[in-house]
């Protein structure tokens, strides 16, 4: 069977017979990927009575009606379990708590996001990490009480990554 090298959806070619068997099952296996939305994180057991149309992560240790299908998305169509494997990158939306999941270097990778700045209505409000600032020291004019407010600043901003 000819297919996709990406995806494997099944391509039509000529002279082939029961072409809408072949053509069903690429529609089945696009409409997995359009828009993927998983229910829940990886997980290695099918649900009980899954919902047609609902899709899932697999994770690896696959048992049940996913054995063999370690880290797929598995998406349940009326004709049964449909299986695609990951592609580097290929993402896809937790339903319940909105968060992404991405394929990166052969695991499913969650509630990480990538980028190289964050821009919110248009005005950029993170950017690469900037290197550390040390803690006050020495001095005489600032007191105790203010120094320790600049420590706790200071640590919040490295909490968040916002600074070294």
């Amino acid at each position: 069977m000819e297919q996709t090298a990406r995806f494997e959806i099944p391509l039509l070619v000529p002279g082939q017979s029961q072409k809408e068997f072949f053509h069903n099952e690429a529609l089945e296996r696009i409409a997995s990927l359009l828009c993927p939305v998983v229910d829940g994180p990886p997980r290695s057991n099918p649900p009980a009575s899954p919902s047609v149309g609902a899709c899932y992560l697999i994770a690896t240790g696959a048992a049940g009606d996913w054995a063999g299908n370690d880290n797929a998305i598995a998406c349940f169509t009326t004709g049964g379990w449909r299986f695609v494997e990951p592609v580097e990158g290929v993402g896809v939306v937790e339903r319940e708590s909105g968060e992404p999941w991405h394929w990166r270097s052969g695991v499913w990778e969650g509630g990480v996001l990538r980028a190289q700045e964050v821009h919110i209505n248009g005005q950029k409000v993170l950017q690469q990490r900037q290197p550390a600032i040390p803690n006050p020291s020495g001095g005489s004019v600032v007191d105790i009480e203010n120094r320790a407010v600049i420590v706790a600043v200071l640590g919040a901003l490295r909490a968040h990554g916002l600074i070294g």
